[in-house]
């Protein structure tokens, strides 16, 4: 192998590299040794550049494969969520959210507004930000959680499955409410939220105002007392506006057909 100096990596270094499982230096080695050189660095700090490089790279895969594992979009980060100007909401709040103080504090979050408006996005982003501070995080849309439940209790596997998602530092649960909640996903519902309840975080995003949640299921008794619990120690984040989709669509069709003058 040969840097972009012309200078050779040896075998005998790549394979000391690759015994220590740091083979991927090789790809930044050539780099640093010239920068090392241009800057007279020393060779402590030609050390740390390059073991700080190695450290950076271990560190984004590893974000990467645990956001991967909790079922994260790698698309939805807070950076690339932009809000258009007809989209209400309470910055103040958002930014206060994006410090994940709630989240410190196990508290848990209610996402509420229309089809749309980015409610996945945001709970995926907040996904993300406890990932990179090392939290266990889980992401699932309602409807595949509870069939995900009711399956585990056909195969004798529900406590443990309950345990997993009790345990989980960020549980995110997309879309509920969105239909009727029979009586096992109402139970099963009853159950994630008193186990969690002031010692670990729940985001859920819903089209529905907590106040709507009570008719959607199944038990009144069980989804009150679950409802209260989640909706006293949670932080509301209310998004009004167009649907973002629909947006995107006119201005597709408004590509795609323009209106010619008369």
């Amino acid at each position: 192998m040969t840097t972009r100096t012309g200078e050779p990596i040896g075998n005998e270094l790549l394979g000391l590299l690759k015994a220590l499982k740091l083979g991927a230096l090789a790809d930044t080695l050539p780099a640093r040794a010239a920068l090392a050189r241009q800057h007279k660095l020393s060779h402590i700090t030609f050390l740390e550049n390059l073991l700080a490089d190695e450290v950076s790279r271990r560190e984004t895969r590893s974000t990467t494969l645990r956001s991967k594992k909790a079922g994260l979009d790698p698309t939805m980060h807070l950076t690339d969520w932009q809000a258009p100007d007809d989209l209400r909401y309470d910055h103040t709040l958002l930014n206060d959210l994006a410090t994940l103080r709630f989240l410190d504090a196990s508290q848990s979050l209610i996402i509420q507004g229309p089809v749309g408006v980015g409610k996945t996005h945001l709970a995926t982003a907040f996904g993300h930000l406890a990932i990179r501070r090392r939290h266990t995080v889980a992401f699932s849309r309602a409807d595949k959680l509870f069939h995900r439940l009711r399956a585990a209790r056909l195969d004798n596997t529900l406590d443990t499955e309950l345990r997993r998602l009790t345990a989980t530092d960020i549980l995110i649960i997309d879309d509920f409410a969105l239909r009727p909640l029979d009586a096992t996903e109402t139970s099963d519902f009853y159950e994630l939220v008193i186990d969690r309840h002031r010692t670990k975080t729940t985001i859920l995003t819903s089209n529905r105002e907590p106040a709507e949640w009570l008719a959607m299921t199944a038990d009144t008794m069980l989804a009150q007392s679950a409802i209260d619990r989640l909706t006293a120690n949670a932080h509301t984040l209310t998004i009004e506006g167009p649907s973002y989709r629909q947006r995107t669509r006119a201005q597709l069709d408004a590509t795609t057909h323009p209106e010619h003058p008369q």
